[in-house]
Parts: C-alpha cells; sequence; structure tokens
C-alpha cells in the first residue's frame, strides 16, 4: 500500500473526499484507504475519476 499524509479523491459526480494520514491503494477494483486508526473504507472504481496525494517531506531522525 502507498503512504499518504493527504489524501483528496475526486468522484465522478464531482464530490470531493479527503483524507489525512492514510494508506492506500489504487487498483482495477478501486480505491482502498486504510486509515492511521485502522478504519477502512473502499470506494469502487466506477466511482473514483481522480487521486491526489500528498506526502510531507521528514528528516531522518539524528541520534
Amino acid at each position: 500500500m502507498l503512504r499518504a499524509d493527504a489524501l483528496t479523491v475526486v468522484h465522478h459526480d464531482d464530490t470531493i473526499s479527503q483524507f489525512e494520514d492514510v494508506s492506500y491503494a489504487l487498483d482495477r477494483a478501486g480505491l482502498r484507504i486504510v486509515t492511521a486508526t485502522g478504519d477502512e473504507k473502499a470506494f469502487p472504481v466506477h466511482d473514483v475519476l481522480q487521486t491526489f496525494a500528498r506526502l510531507a517531506h521528514r528528516l531522518p531522525a539524528v541520534a
């Protein structure tokens, strides 16, 4: 699964869903999202028009 700090999903009916701190998979079956709290959400492929993912750059931890 891919990781995103912010994920925006544009649906075919022009509505928008926004999620923060998620893992997601986009394939022929559709879009599956798992939040940091473990909640899962699935969108069928015919419902997803576009996705926009943003991953913040993080500096490595210094010992």
